[in-house]
């Protein structure tokens, strides 16, 4: 019951990041089975209509959502000189299809390979979509852990997506006591966007990759060579690392963020080394997994800090038998207020507490 407990108070306080599901979700095609072809070709369209394209080098591009499609996390898009690479498949299959069909707009070259930087739902529960002859590549604990029902179930999932329903009927509840128009207005649009995502669920069929590393892959698409890397755990026990060296651009996924990662399913222990093997590389540009790409190095230095500062505090509390729910009340992270925002007095984010707390009683997954 405590673990339970837990997860409602960091939904009740809002400490986790939820702002992509209240983004809404409307099908790219209404009538389509989650078949698309990624293959298909012709010439780029004038506009895309669900995403922007932010070219960060010369053919290698940020992915964001740009409408009321729920997408989950960025996209990074790699053009090659005949194929696309695509970067996490998003949140589901009406999410990958509008990504496929607004490429158009930027590209006629197939896709040919798509990556799951890990096994987070928004992250690969588009993978469906594509057909066999697509090389869907991830590290092989990502594989097994959305082959084994992980994206789809268990703690991160019920938390993120599980509550829905129970938003819905709040919203509806709220509505019918609203008198602002402006503001009843807004509530119904917000509304109808989390009934269709929520809709839209039922179409997700969990598909893990096809294609898997250990450690180290390499492909050569012209004149462009893409490394995949494991360095290690972090977010999750299978984080790949996109690195084109020539490009000096790294695609992380929820490895690095814009802000302060989720850490539910996460190894915070591990995660400040396996950041350092990742400033070993050679790069200019970083594309997370949330948020816009960045350039300034120290920003990683900022999330060990806290990383190292938060396991810590974490580990002292435990011994002292704190349960994980008081420990996340006592922690003081406000030292790195200037570096994240939000940070405004004393607490940690009761889902990453619990999470520590598992990894130092052995029982974490």
């Amino acid at each position: 019951m405590r673990s339970r407990r837990v997860i409602q108070s960091a939904v009740q306080t809002g400490i986790l990041a939820t702002a992509w599901l209240c983004g809404g979700c409307a099908p790219a095609d209404p009538g389509s089975d989650g078949g698309a072809d990624s293959g298909a070709g012709g010439p780029p369209s004038a506009e895309a209509v669900h995403f922007e394209f932010t070219e960060v080098v010369p053919g290698v591009y940020h992915a964001r959502g740009a409408s009321d499609l729920v997408v989950g996390s960025n996209a990074g898009v790699v053009v090659n000189e005949e194929d696309v690479l695509l970067v996490d498949s998003h949140i589901s299959p009406a999410a990958a299809n509008a990504l496929i069909e607004d490429l158009r707009s930027i590209t006629d070259n197939p896709v040919r390979y798509a990556a799951n930087t890990h096994w987070h739902f928004d992250h690969a529960h588009g993978n469906q979509v594509y057909p066999p002859e697509v090389e869907i590549i991830s590290h092989e604990a990502t594989r097994a852990a959305i082959a084994g029902g992980r994206s789809n179930s268990g703690r991160s999932y019920e938390l993120f997506v599980g509550s829905i329903p129970g938003r819905i009927e709040r919203m509806e509840a709220t509505l019918d006591t609203m008198t602002d128009a402006a503001a009843r207005a807004e509530l119904e649009a917000t509304l109808e966007r989390q009934r269709t995502y929520y809709a839209q669920l039922r179409e997700v069929v969990p598909t893990p990759p096809n294609t898997t590393l250990s450690e180290r892959l390499t492909l050569y698409r012209g004149g462009r060579e893409i490394q995949f890397h494991f360095f290690g755990r972090a977010h999750t026990e299978g984080d790949v690392i996109v690195y084109l060296p020539n490009d000096r651009v790294i695609i992380t996924g929820d490895m690095l963020t814009a802000g302060l990662p989720y850490m539910g399913d996460g190894y915070v222990n591990e995660w400040v080394e396996t950041l350092d093997r990742v400033k070993a590389l050679d790069f200019d540009w970083i594309i997370p997994g949330h948020g816009e790409p960045y350039q300034e190095r120290e920003r990683i230095d900022h999330l060990q800090a806290y990383l190292r500062d938060l396991w810590d505090q974490s580990v002292a509390l435990h011994g002292q038998g704190v349960s994980a729910e008081d420990a996340a009340m006592r922690i003081d992270l406000t030292a790195h207020a200037d570096n994240f925002g939000g940070i405004a007095s004393p607490g940690a984010n009761p889902v990453a507490v619990l999470r520590i707390f598992e990894l130092l009683d052995g029982t974490a997954n």
